[in-house]
Parts: C-alpha cells; structure tokens; sequence
C-alpha cells in the first residue's frame, strides 16, 4: 500500500520490477509507475554521511549548507555523534531549541510513519519546539473550527459521493474537481471513485459547473467558467448578492443555524461601506459577466445544490476567506446537512472527501505528549530560524520564535513545499545542526549536516490504513534494505539507548512486534463493534494480505446538527454556524475581518504589479508523483521536456512571445527564476500558466542561494508570507511571473546525483 493505491509487486535483483494494481480498484493511479527501479536508483542515500564542514568544524551556522562534501561514516560513529549533539543542545539551549520538523507523507505505514517516530524520540527526549496545521490547509485549519467548529469532519465525515451522485442536481465547483489529485490519500487507498461518481451524477440528469482557470480541473463534461486567478471570493459575494437582493435565500436556516448573517449582509449590500458587492461588481474584479452570475446564483436556488472549494483556494493571501464564503453561500442556499446539497471543502484535492470513513481508531503509535510549549504555524519554519525571539500573532496569540540551535527533520521536503527557497536557504544557515533523514539525495538532504539513511516503505514490514477506506493492508516486504539503510525505528531505537531512555522508547519491542501489537490494539476496537465485519488473528491477516473494515456509508455533512441543533450542536461559541464571528472580529486584524469579505490578492492580474510581471503563475500539485516524491520515477520523468518540468501556455501567450512546443523558458520574476518545457494548452486560461510544484529544485550554483533552478521548481518565484496575521497559512498557489525563450545552453540536470 502506498498513499496512491494499492498494489502488488515484483522484484528482481534487489529492484522492484513491475507492480500489479489491486484488482478491486477500477481506477488505479499512474503513479504508481514510478515504483519500478526505484529503490536501487542512483539518488539513494548509500550510508550515513555528515557533512564535511560541520565534521570538520563542528556544529554552528554556515553559509555552504547545500554546496559542501559529505563523509561517510559508519553507523555507530553517526549515533555518537548525534547522541552527543542532542546532549549539548539540551544541555545548553534547552528543549525549545529542537525543532522536529516532519510531515507525514514519508510512508503509508502505521508503525514505520516517520512523524510518529520522530515525535515519540523528541517527546521522550524531553520535548521539541512543534508545527501546527499543515502547507496543504494552513488557513482552512485555523478558519474552519472558528465557523463550523471542526476541520478534519470536512473531509473524514464529508458528503458521499454515493450520496451526490444519486441527489445533486447542482455541482458548483470553486477550483473545480482536480481528479489527479484523487489519486492520493494519507495513509493509503484501494479505490478511487472520483470519475465514476461525478459520470453517475450527470448520467442521472445532475450538472457540473468548474470554476477555474484551468479546464482539466474537472473531468469530463460540465459548464467551464475560467476567471480571472484570485477573485473566486469576489464571485461567491455576487451570487450572494442576487439571492439576498432577489429574496432567494433561505431566511428560516439562516436565523435558525446561523449567527452574525444580518453583519455580513450589510457589507453584501453596500450599506456601510457603499459598495454593493453586485453581480457588476463582481464581474469587473473576475472577468465574468453580470448575466453569468446572476443566471448561476438562480440556477442554485432552484435545485439541490453542493457548493464545493478545493484546498487550493486556501494556499493565497487571506485564504480564510474563500472557504468561509463558501459555507456562507450554501447557508443562504439552506441545504446544509441536505442529502446532496450544502457545502464541500476538499473534493478532488485528496482522496478523502466523498469516501465513507471507518468507524474504529486505527493502529496508531503513541507519540507522547511535548512537555515543550512553544510551536510554529508550519509555513513559518524561515520565519523561526530567521527571527528568534521575535513575537507574531496567531489565531488571537500573541507568540514568540524559540532561537533554534538544532532542526531534526525526518519525514518530507520543505523544498516541495515552502515558498521563496532563496529565503529558506538563508534560514537553513542559521542553525548550528541540521539532521535529516532521507531514503533519498533530496534537496533537504542536500542541506543537512547530519544525514541518515532510512528505508523505503518497499524495504520492510507494515501495517497500512486510513480513517476513509475500508481495508487494512498487511505492507509486507518485497526486496532487501538497500545498502546501508535503516528503520527510523533502528535508528531512534540506538539513539535513545545512547541517551539513556532505550527501555522506554522501544518498551522491549522489535519492529515487527510492534506491528503486531498495534495490529491487536486495533482488533480490540473491532471486536467490540456489533456490526464488525472480521477481525481475524494477527497470523491469519498477515496471510491473508488485507482485511476489510466496517464503514458508514452514506453520510451527508452536518446532516445531524441539521436535524437537531439544540442536541447536536457545531462547537462554535455559538453553537451554529459562524458567519460573522466575534472573537475573529476582536483580534483587531487588519487582514482578516469578522466575516467573509474580499481582500484584493497581492498577486493576481488586477494589480499593479502585473504590469511588470503579466503571467499569473498557478503552482499546483503535479499529476505524475505525489508532491515531489520519486520525481526519478519513469511517470514524473516521462512529462519532462528536455529533462525540465512542463509549463503550460495559452497559445495566444505562447505566440505573443515566440514560443513553440518544446521551447525551454526562462520563468522569473524579482524573487528568483527557473526553467521549464513548453506546453501549449487552450485548456489554460488566456494570460495564466501552469507549473506544477515537486521538481527537485537543481539550482545553477548550489553555492549561491539566489541562483536559477534548471529543472523547474515554482517555489523560487513564490512569495514567503503567510496568509494572515490569523493563520499563517502557505500561499505558494499564486505568482506573477514572464516568461522568455531560454537560447543558452541548457544547463545539465544534476537534482538526482548524489553529492561528492
């Protein structure tokens, strides 16, 4: 099992040769192809290795981090000299000066998820300085318990797609539906449902509308609105604007489910301010027409309808606010808790939303507790290693950044995910250590101090699940560790010993009994449900390969405050929905106001700043690979153009600079440049460009922060601000870029070679 599916594999000599989906999936992810060779590439870390000026000088900020030698050495001079680094950073600085960086998408296995492990060794050490919320969803996480009182029920006890399909009549999609990303779920998945549902749903007569500028964010037929980037918020405000001015909103729902609509419908309709956010208004900021919008706001009262916004939307300045709009927008509708209507957050970013969810706890490690205190927002890491000691507000606190001595990362590459790399090089400077482990020579690796070498998911014994599909996989090993690899497990296991607390670590467990034990905590929890499907003995299951849970099929979000809100109650301070809030309100921030609003975007093409850079740059997920995971793979390489990750144009964009397809370009703006492969696409809107993240950043000269990447990672021209003084959330979706034809020669690709 892996994050995109569900497989079999062969190997041969020491390899993964080929893999087989999992049958009962009748849609299987590409990805997948990039597992062959794999484990033997050439990117693998071979051994442990430290680099040669921290060996040399010992541990302190250095400006070479990214550009120096490594020095192999042997696994019990590695745990020696880490133990002792760790002593001396506790002993000197104190626990808050450990940053534990991870992420969670190292593995799809329970036991062997490089977060757990991490965390479990630092909390035993005597705790870390933490991250909260996550790059994907760093302003829905903060936002979202503040309106409707959750975050993960959004996706975990999401609206069905069964149900969707079978009582939608009306799909409006805010960032549309981008099936590539369905083909990844956190933990694992066996079926991807995705197409068929949203094939079901207009096959029974239901309409698509795709909101985006990019026309493959939907698959197959639907209605294709491409706005201008940025303004989907100021869309949401005048569709509200025909239903609140036409009386087609639901006033019984509002006043029953809801608080603060009176608040927000002055600043709809212009009484304060003096500015109707009208059907007019709106379309002069997207690029719409007055008479699209007010026919779709109709179009929406008159049948069940879903209002749904990806995650992308979220990952821009004053992200908070499309989210919030759009719950305000189906509460107007009032269909919330309705059998295909309401509100989606997340359809077609993961593949979660839509699928229904298990009802047991699944086999988890236990972490501890951090006795440390102190934490980050986690697109805030440049942030705290450029600034310590400075204070910052988040969500209603006033916070201060711990002085970081020492970054333990395991688990993820903030080069795939962190924007204005030429700032998080200068970060990374700043620490006396950085220690990472990596299966692979990625871009982190490359700048850490200490490296050490893990095992891939192919290399070992597992279990894997998620909370949102129904099996549990038996992730049995299919080749030998590779060189000198090793278990995270392995790794904090001797390190603890070293450190004193070896007992207590590993309770006097191997890793596989570990697996088995978590195995029956998990059979305990089954065995107690009266509906259980089986829950056979740890031997059985392992025989059998995967077992099958119970899951609760048929869920339509917020279906049971909407039945009874007095008894089921939203964990808001309202106990409703939240569309004006009143603490948000008393933060006083001067981004982010007591209810939804439009705030013009920093980047987008109604700005000034177009005038300079007059692309608008979307840094969307890729569709070969996982992030920037196995970016090696056969998948991810074959949609390179000239070694160089694809950019797409519209042809128009492309002519009025003389470009073809298969041209290198030169993207750039005043942060930074990198090059790309041309695509020419009618499918992107007119004076928009697509270019996914997760190209290993390869830059020119590694000694030089500031220098261009060849290969093609968008995150040298994004901006590294966060989405609010209330969230902090990532904004690399949006940048103002140009584009020029590259005529020199073209650099070689070094990104997967290791370092000398």
């Amino acid at each position: 099992m892996a994050h995109w599916g569900m497989f079999e594999v062969e190997s041969a000599d020491g390899d993964v040769s080929a893999v087989q989906p999992y049958a009962g999936d009748a849609d299987p992810s590409p990805i997948l192809g990039n597992l062959p060779g794999s484990v033997r590439h050439r990117a693998r870390i071979t051994g442990p290795a430290v680099r040669r000026g921290w060996l040399e000088s010992g541990p302190g900020p250095s400006d070479v981090r990214g550009a120096d030698e490594f020095v192999a050495v042997s696994w019990d001079e590695l745990t020696e000299l880490l133990a002792r680094e760790l002593r001396r950073v506790v002993d000197q600085h104190g626990n808050r000066a450990i940053f534990g960086g991870s992420y969670g998408w190292a593995s799809a296995g329970r036991f062997h998820h490089a977060q757990s492990q991490v965390h479990r060794f630092l909390n035993m050490l005597g705790g870390y300085t933490r991250s909260v919320h996550t790059y994907s969803l760093g302003a829905t996480g903060v936002i979202m318990p503040r309106v409707v009182g959750t975050h993960w029920k959004l996706f975990a006890r999401s609206t069905n797609w069964d149900v969707i399909s079978d009582h939608t009549d009306l799909m409006v999609c805010f960032g549309g539906v981008p099936l590539k990303n369905t083909a990844v779920n956190g933990g694992g998945t066996s079926e991807h449902p995705t197409r068929s549902a949203l094939d079901r749903l207009r096959e029974r007569g239901g309409e698509v509308v795709s909101i985006s500028p990019l026309r493959d964010d939907l698959h197959g037929r639907c209605e294709w609105i491409a706005p201008i980037p940025g303004s989907d918020v100021a869309i949401m405000l005048g569709l509200a604007h025909v239903l609140a001015s036409e009386g087609l909103h639901d006033k019984d729902f509002l006043d029953l489910y809801c608080v603060g609509y009176d608040r927000f419908e002055r600043y709809l309709l212009g009484i304060d301010d003096g500015v109707p956010k009208s059907p007019e208004w709106a379309a002069a900021l997207s690029g719409m027409s007055a008479e699209q919008i007010v026919a779709l706001a109709r179009r929406m009262a008159a049948g069940r309808t879903m209002v749904t916004v990806t995650w992308s939307l979220q990952r821009v300045r004053h992200g908070e606010q499309a989210p919030w709009m759009g719950v305000t927008l189906a509460a107007m509708l009032g269909q919330i808790g309705l059998p295909g209507g309401g509100f989606g957050h997340g359809y077609g970013s993961m593949n979660e939303p839509g699928l229904a969810p298990v009802p047991y706890p699944l086999p988890t490690l236990f972490q501890g507790a951090d006795p440390v205190s102190d934490f980050i927002p986690v697109a805030a890491i440049a942030d705290l290693l450029l600034h310590p000691g400075e204070e910052f507000d988040f969500d209603g606190r006033r916070l201060t950044y711990p002085d970081t001595r020492l970054v333990y990362w395991a688990g993820g590459n903030p080069f795939h995910h962190h924007q204005d790399l030429a700032r998080l090089r200068r970060a990374l400077s700043r620490p006396d250590t950085i220690v990472v482990h990596e299966p692979y020579w990625t871009p982190m690796a490359r700048h850490a101090d200490i490296v050490v070498p893990s095992t891939t998911s192919l290399e070992r014994n597992d279990l894997a699940c998620t909370r949102n599909d129904p099996l549990l996989v038996a992730m049995q090993q299919a080749v030998p560790r590779y060189a000198g690899a090793r278990d995270d497990y392995d790794t904090f296991s001797a390190l603890a010993h070293r450190l004193g607390f070896g007992e207590r670590f590993t309770e006097g467990r191997t890793a596989q009994q570990w697996i088995e034990h978590l195995y029956e905590q998990w059979r305990a929890f089954v065995l107690t449900d009266p509906a259980h499907l089986e829950a056979p003995a740890f031997d059985e299951f392992w025989r059998r390969g995967h077992v099958r849970m119970r899951t609760e099929d048929g869920l339509s979000l917020f279906s049971d405050f909407r039945d009874d809100p007095r008894k089921n109650p939203l964990t808001t301070p309202s106990g409703r929905i939240e569309i004006f809030s009143a603490d948000i309100d008393g933060f006083g921030y001067d981004d982010c106001a007591g209810h939804p609003r439009w705030f013009e975007p920093d980047e987008w093409l109604g700005g000034e700043r177009a005038q300079q850079f007059p692309l608008h740059l979307i840094a969307n997920q890729p569709r070969t690979r996982l992030h920037g995971q196995l970016d090696h793979g056969a998948t991810s390489q074959a949609s390179k153009i000239r070694g160089r990750e694809p950019i797409r144009l519209h042809p128009d964009d492309a002519a009025e600079r003389g470009l073809a397809a298969g041209d290198v370009v030169r993207v750039f703006n005043d942060r930074g440049a990198c090059l790309a492969g041309v695509v020419i696409d009618a499918d992107v809107r007119g004076g928009v460009v697509q270019l996914s993240t997760g190209a290993w950043y390869d830059p020119l000269d590694p000694a030089d922060p500031d220098s261009m990447c060849v290969h093609g990672n968008p995150n040298v021209l994004t901006a590294d601000v966060g989405a609010s003084r209330l969230s902090h959330g990532c904004t690399g979706q949006h940048v103002l870029v140009q584009v020029e034809r590259f005529d020199g020669d073209l650099p070689p690709i070094k990104a997967f070679d290791p370092p000398l």
